[in-house]
């Protein structure tokens, strides 16, 4: 019963995103025992993530949200996201040059 509930909770929370940004595209990456990260890319550039306790758990909250899931975050999906100098420091900015954590 939790997994339905947990299922429902992400597949709503996909859905609000996707909704949020004029559609969204996922990937789904298996992080071990902690589950599964849903990575969403809108369409507007934008992107979250959110974390499932299972990567089954993770595919079935994507297939009832009917978002389009990528196997891969790589090419024309990964070029969809747009950054700026939040992501350049949180991803290592600060080593190629971007701005300073304050």
């Amino acid at each position: 019963m939790a997994d339905i509930k947990q299922t429902a909770k992400l597949a709503k929370q996909i859905s609000s995103f996707a909704e949020a940004h004029g559609g969204a595209e996922g990937q789904i990456a298996y992080l071990g025992q902690k589950g599964a990260r849903i990575v969403l890319v809108g369409e507007d550039g934008e992107w979250g993530d959110l974390v499932a306790p299972t990567y089954a758990l993770a595919e079935e909250a994507v297939k009832q949200s009917g978002i389009t899931v990528h196997e891969d975050f790589d090419g024309d999906f990964a070029n969809k996201v747009k950054t700026g100098p939040y992501e350049w420091t949180r991803m290592a900015g600060i080593q190629l040059g971007g701005p300073k954590l304050r």
